[in-house]
């Protein structure tokens, strides 16, 4: 009971509940609900006052392995401190024998975190970037007046801008996939195809932005560094894959909830790494779903009015 007080008090943890069952310990860690899972035996009292040793396993998110690296050293720091109080009260020495688990992720491998990040990065830069240049490129040269005044809906014409980097991007996740399971041994648990659909919608999601920088975008180069500094940048500070957004201050981590490459970065790893299926990603592909949809409906809308001037 000390030791949960400890853990409670502490500012770097929130016990959210106590769980009875491994299986619904699985479930808590897939479901990302907990960080960390402090597992006390039935008899640890008993065994600490018959042995002055007592058994203590620490579960922690291996998904993540930087975090979760973070989260075992606050946890052990916490349990030494209350083996030392332990050692003050009584003569005769107490400790725990602490075993450490991680979860999805025993080896620590930073190419389990790395994979997921980098296919968020490449699909957004190919899909973005190269969609908004390529649009710009051709109201630079004068071209896209002739399109737009030509009897082809602007709808055909984002189509026929788009699908070449969405067959691009198909290639680069299968490529990606490949070269992660059989060159870094990273499985995929879940899904492949859930995963791949799940890839598809994100690519689906990133062409839209590139249609909707191109809108506002006047210059090849206004679009590329609108790209890099307002969608690239971004996405990689708040998505979650270099730093954790869970420490970030409250503004930020609204921010992160505007960018897709978060909820993307999300879908890959529990698909990938966790094994999760549909129903522990559902609300972040309705998610993406919902941001393209908003996004290419204004991407039309600006050709249409630029159709009416």
């Amino acid at each position: 009971r000390e030791l949960v007080k400890r853990l409670d008090a502490s500012r770097h943890f929130d016990v959210v509940s106590r769980l009875d069952h491994p299986t619904a310990v699985q479930d808590a860690f897939k479901a990302g609900n907990i960080r960390l899972v402090v597992v006390i035996p039935a008899g640890f009292e008993n065994a600490l006052r018959a042995f002055h040793q007592a058994p203590l396993q620490l579960l922690a998110d291996g998904s993540d392995p930087n975090l979760g690296t973070t989260v075992v050293h606050y946890a052990s720091a916490i349990v030494g401190a209350s083996q030392e109080e332990l050692l003050e009260h009584h003569s005769l020495p107490y400790g725990f024998e602490t075993e450490l688990r991680m979860m999805f992720n025993p080896q620590l491998e930073a190419a389990y975190n790395f994979v997921p990040g980098v296919m968020a990065m490449i699909l957004l830069l190919i899909c973005a970037m190269m969609t908004s240049v390529a649009i710009v490129r051709e109201k630079e040269h004068g071209n896209m007046e002739v399109l737009l005044v030509s009897p082809v809906k602007p709808l055909w014409i984002i189509l026929a801008k788009t699908i070449p980097y969405l067959v691009l991007s198909t290639a680069n996740i299968c490529s990606i996939l490949l070269l992660s399971y059989f060159v870094l041994d990273v499985p995929v648990k879940g899904s492949v195809p859930l995963l791949i659909g799940g890839s598809l919608i994100f690519t689906v999601t990133a062409l839209s932005l590139g249609m909707f920088v191109s809108s506002i975008a006047h210059t090849q180069t206004v679009a590329m560094f609108g790209t890099l500094v307002g969608l690239f940048l971004p996405s990689l500070m708040f998505s979650d894959f270099m730093f954790p957004v869970d420490n970030m201050p409250e503004p930020l981590r609204i921010l992160s909830y505007a960018l897709p490459s978060r909820w993307y970065f999300y879908i890959v790893k529990s698909v990938m790494i966790k094994g999760l299926g549909l129903e522990g990603i559902w609300k972040e592909l309705l998610i993406l779903s919902g941001m393209t949809l908003v996004l290419l409906f204004v991407s039309i809308r600006k050709f249409d009015n630029r159709l009416a001037l």
